[in-house]
């Protein structure tokens, strides 16, 4: 595993990171698998985990707690997430401040999240919403400072809603952010265009997520796959997203050079942005640890290879079916 620093809090984190959703909140889901997944990641060097209270309702926080429990003698750094008291995702304009993240709602689940990982202080908290139209309020700002002052937390960070990478320039602005999380992928390259040079130069991390585009771009799905109701992939990849997203994923299989599957080209494409900290990565598979960890030692991708690939970008706008 190599490793790079995350921003201003200056954490030594592993380039692949470990996402704890499917363990939480994903059909087919074992909790034994689970943790001897999340073993096996520390033991190959991954030391950055992300989690939400959102995520099984508490139930990956505590799955993250254990294993930091097993391992004491090592640094494991855990990030989790507030969800948004109105139960909305993803954050809109029209809604208030005072509806989504009022102080007493933060300050709960900070604590519920702190009890479940089982550390006096969170690493890296984050809003798991998050609309630029607030930056302002006073709110906002006294609620981060007080979790800081604290030691609730270390870090504060943002979740930004998919495919809307600029919503979240303006808070970054305020000082009072330290890390954002954004969907970055072959098919969604916007945060480039301005996120990403803003991040370099107010030194804020940058947590890449979905760099596999919900699995598409894991390279298994065909027209036939379908997940349960209760999965939220069921409704992502809805019959016209999935024929679209089959579609470019088909181009891409074509250009694989040869040695390289179509996962190993999609998070070496990530990494290779040298704005980026780290990639979350959904692990709850043994073989799917070693592979995925396995490719930090790869290095970026040929310069002629990125170029090609950034003739794939997918510009999309949200849509009621993809959040």
């Amino acid at each position: 595993m190599k490793y790079r620093k995350i921003g201003r809090p200056g954490f030594e984190v592993g380039q692949i990171a470990h996402g704890l959703w499917g363990m939480g909140g994903w059909s087919g889901s074992e909790d034994s698998e689970s943790l001897a997944a999340l073993q096996l990641a520390v033991k190959l060097g991954c030391n950055f985990f992300d989690s939400a209270w959102a995520y099984g309702e508490g139930k990956s926080d505590s799955l993250l707690g254990q294993i930091i429990g097993m391992n004491r003698e090592k640094r494991l750094y855990a990030a989790s997430k507030i969800p948004p008291m109105n139960e909305r995702w993803p954050a809109l304009s029209k809604y208030k401040y005072s509806e989504v993240f009022p102080p007493q709602h933060v300050f709960k689940y900070a604590d519920l999240i702190r009890k479940n990982i089982g550390t006096d202080s969170i690493d890296l908290l984050q809003f798991h919403v998050w609309s630029d139209h607030w930056a302002d309020e006073a709110d906002f700002r006294n609620t981060v400072q007080k979790l800081k002052q604290d030691g609730v937390i270390r870090f504060f960070g943002l979740s930004l809603n998919r495919w809307e990478p600029e919503n979240g320039i303006k808070a970054m602005r305020t000082g009072l952010v330290d890390s954002v999380q954004v969907i970055y992928s072959i098919f969604d390259q916007s945060p480039e265009d301005e996120l990403f040079p803003a991040c370099q130069e107010l030194n804020v991390g940058v947590i890449v997520r979905v760099a596999l585009d919900e699995g598409s771009l894991g390279g298994k799905m065909t027209k036939d796959t379908k997940f349960p109701a209760s999965d939220w992939r069921s409704r992502y990849f809805n019959p016209e997203n999935l024929a679209n997203t089959l579609e470019r994923v088909d181009q891409l299989k074509q250009i694989l050079p040869r040695g390289m599957s179509l996962p190993q080209m999609a998070l070496r494409f990530v990494l290779s942005h040298p704005a980026v900290s780290t990639t979350i990565v959904g692990m709850r598979k043994l073989e799917h640890v070693r592979e995925n960890i396995a490719l930090s030692d790869q290095g970026p991708l040929p310069p002629d290879l990125l170029r090609e690939l950034k003739r794939h970008r997918w510009d999309r706008k949200p849509t009621p079916w993809s959040d």
